[in-house]
């Protein structure tokens, strides 16, 4: 693709996603079964509305059935499935209609809440569509009106998968075929967001009410030593605090215990829901502003706004003797906060940590919802 994007000052090139290049490849297996033709380029209408110019490859003639491949291109967005080739099998059939399914290296989903049912293959709505829509228009073209079967396969797929959210998602054995738009935009908070949103209605579907959430891998952590018993209720959030408060409650969810580095919450202490360092990075000022109140000195004040890491500034107010009620005045503000973008429709805890101090505190219903999420 040659569209792009501007975004923190780069100029950024639009990809297209793995339903995109399966639709396609349908696309082009179907024209080659129902039409006889051999097909080098194959033309896709997203529905995002951008047409895409796209080289057939791998072609596979049988009496039957036609193969084909299209390269999955993920423009400039750090997209794991960027050069896999995704095929479609198109296979004649006397049973009306169009079957789609997955073969090697597409998942299998395996619990619920997801996009598909269980034991289906993890194409999901959007590309289904697509897929069947390319295929009738060449049914249409060839006036035939038998049936067809689409079967999508990705060669290393099992592998890529691995490096998705998929394992956590219960897909096993390979990638999604995924895409709303059928075009993938570089650095996408949109789909980021879609698989919180993923999770959380996973957990959803299977009875929870309580739920844990971590920012990264810090917290992830944190929680395994400390709190292992409710780690199967923990999803990870990335910096999207208040998106997945809102989630949360749309799926009528009766508590969030969040786990985070103070990196990350002393920002949400500012109101911050949003903690990527691009959005913002207030954590100095907030921490100084808590330290404030807690009765440094000014010299310590102008310290901590020259720190450069959040250990740093706590050091200091360690040396001052005052991080004990900092931190105390901190987690009344990011209580406030949290529950100020529920407004109280869901009970909210968070615990703040670093590594180097350890737990640094908590809000007023941890203990609860840690009760809650052990199940006693």
């Amino acid at each position: 693709m040659e569209d792009y994007t501007i975004k923190n000052g780069k100029k950024l090139r639009y990809g297209y996603t793995t339903g995109s290049c399966a639709a396609a490849a349908a696309k082009a297996a179907a024209v080659m079964l129902l039409g006889g033709e051999i097909v080098q380029q194959v033309t896709l209408t997203t529905p995002k509305g951008i047409t895409l110019d796209l080289e057939v490859l791998e072609i596979t003639r049988e009496m039957e059935a036609v193969t084909c491949a299209i390269l999955k291109d993920g423009g400039d967005d750090p997209d794991v499935t960027t050069g896999l080739l995704i095929y479609a099998k198109v296979i004649k059939s006397q049973e009306k209609g169009i079957g789609i399914d997955g073969g090697a290296g597409v998942g299998r989903v395996t619990q619920k809440g997801l996009d598909q049912p269980v034991g289906n293959a993890a194409i999901n709505s959007v590309p289904r569509k697509m897929i069947e829509l390319e295929v009738k228009t060449i049914m249409a073209r060839y006036g035939y009106d038998s049936g067809l079967k689409v079967e999508i396969s990705v060669p290393g797929g099992a592998e890529t998968a691995l490096k998705t959210f998929n394992p956590r998602l219960g897909i096993v054995g390979g990638i999604s075929i995924l895409g709303t738009s059928g075009i993938v935009e570089p650095m996408s908070e949109a789909a980021l967001i879609k698989t919180i949103e993923a999770e959380i209605n996973m957990q959803a579907a299977e009875g929870a009410e309580y739920i844990m959430a971590t920012p990264g891998n810090y917290g992830a952590d944190y929680i395994k030593s400390t709190v292992r018993e409710v780690w199967d209720r923990n999803i990870k959030c990335s910096n999207y605090i208040g998106e997945t408060i809102d989630l949360a409650i749309a799926k009528n969810f009766k508590g969030i215990l969040f786990a985070a580095h103070i990196g990350k919450f002393a920002k949400v202490a500012g109101g911050i829901m949003n903690t990527h360092s691009r959005n913002s990075d207030a954590r100095m000022e907030i921490l100084a502003s808590c330290a404030v109140h807690a009765g440094i000195t000014m010299a310590g004040v102008r310290r901590i706004l020259e720190a450069v890491t959040t250990d740093e500034a706590l050091e200091i107010m360690q040396e001052e003797q005052i991080l004990d009620q900092a931190m105390v005045i901190m987690l009344d503000k990011i209580h406030y906060y949290l529950n100020k973008r529920s407004c109280g429709a869901i009970r909210i805890g968070a615990i703040v940590f670093s590594n180097q101090y350890g737990t640094l505190g908590q809000t007023e219903d941890v203990e609860y919802l840690i009760k809650i999420l052990k199940g006693k």
